[in-house]
């Protein structure tokens, strides 16, 4: 099963996310769990959410980069949800071994991303912390997916990367990257 933690915290002006979304949800065996739809107040129901974790083989965090990093919601979720002695540390192991996959949704393109782009660092510099927390848990990280340039693609461009994701996740349920951890 494929668990998609979907955090944004305006989903109704959401296109690049949307897309990605929606494109996903046309396969089987997909849960959506939408952080800000469920917990707006930030009260985050932790049994419900380990509850779905524990049933995934592959848990997507697809969600817009905010201040170059996660937005506060699951920033909030990693901290109440990936406990010690449930995700790491002693007796830690429920998401050892599941795949994690981050889709994240960039404002800036590409070139904005680069030592000379307006953010002055490649975006690579930026994974680290995500790859991390996954990793901490005993999780396998994935290749990124990354839309960069969300406010400019074209339609067509977007339908494409959604199409992107779409095909990957039908290639990770057929089995064609189970267990091909990223470097």
């Amino acid at each position: 099963m494929i668990l998609i933690l979907y955090a944004h915290p305006y989903p109704q002006y959401s296109r690049a996310c949307k897309a990605l979304l929606d494109g996903a949800l046309s396969l089987p065996e997909i849960e959506v769990r939408s952080l800000y739809d469920l917990y707006p107040d930030f009260d985050i129901d932790v049994k419900a959410e380990q509850a779905a974790l524990a049933q995934a083989d592959l848990i997507i965090w697809l969600h817009p980069l905010h201040w170059y990093s996660v937005p506060a919601l699951l920033k909030h979720w990693f901290d109440v949800v990936l406990l010690r002695g449930w995700a790491y540390g002693e007796n830690g192991t429920a998401l050892q071994g599941k795949q994690c996959l981050w889709a994240a949704v960039t404002g800036g393109d590409e070139e904005a991303y680069s030592a000379e782009g307006l953010h002055q660092l490649p975006f690579t510099d930026f994974v680290a912390p995500v790859m991390q927390t996954a990793r901490y848990c005993g999780m396998q990280w994935q290749e990124p997916f990354i839309l960069h340039g969300s406010h400019q693609v074209t339609d067509q461009e977007l339908q494409s990367r959604a199409d992107a994701l779409r095909t990957r996740l039908i290639q990770w349920t057929s089995g064609a990257s189970h267990n091909k951890e990223a470097s």
